[in-house]
């Protein structure tokens, strides 16, 4: 019994571990840039070891480490999927909605927007990047579904949304091809 234990608590650190690299993936930083920027506070052998469940992380480091890539601390913690297939529940992860064409919110725009919606824009992308653990701070592709949100957020229908997002200026500069 015991070791089936130490065998979950290994299994859970790797878990973690994993949320702590693809965070630090997301966010393009080196282990060394970690240890630089954090100014040596997450040395990269120790967070290397995090990442690769050699070593328990405490949850006020845990608590620092979330403050340092600016994420909510839930978000370096396994989702409740990966728990379930730890308990032996295989779930497969496809959360794949492409639209006829995508719309993509440039995230640097709107931290810079002066705009009375942007807030309020802010405020709902960080839910959505939450929900789908994308950190990554650059832009956000939005879905069908959060399209239908967000329009009525900005006060328009859908089809006149990207428009308005095009508008406010909020939207990924076109990539021509």
């Amino acid at each position: 019994m015991e070791k089936d234990s130490d065998d979950k608590d290994k299994a859970y650190r790797s878990l973690v571990g994993e949320r702590i690299r693809s965070i630090r993936k997301q966010k393009r930083l080196s282990l060394q840039e970690v240890e630089a920027r954090s100014e040596a506070e997450f040395k990269a052998s120790v967070l290397g070891a995090y990442e690769r469940a050699e070593r328990d992380i405490s949850v006020p480091r845990l608590q620092r480490l979330a403050n340092f890539y600016n994420v909510p601390v839930d978000q370096l913690l396994p989702s409740e999927d990966a728990l379930n297939e730890l308990d032996g529940n295989i779930h497969a992860q496809l959360d794949v909605d492409i639209t006829e064409r995508s719309i993509v919110i440039d995230l640097t725009k709107l931290s810079e927007s002066k705009a009375s919606e942007a807030t309020v824009i802010d405020r709902y992308l960080k839910i959505i990047q939450v929900k789908r653990q994308d950190f990554n701070g650059r832009v956000l592709t939005i879905r069908r579904d959060d399209l239908q949100a967000l329009a009525a957020i900005i006060g328009t229908t859908v089809e006149d949304a990207p428009q308005r997002l095009a508008e406010l200026n909020l939207l990924r500069d076109a990539i021509s091809g």
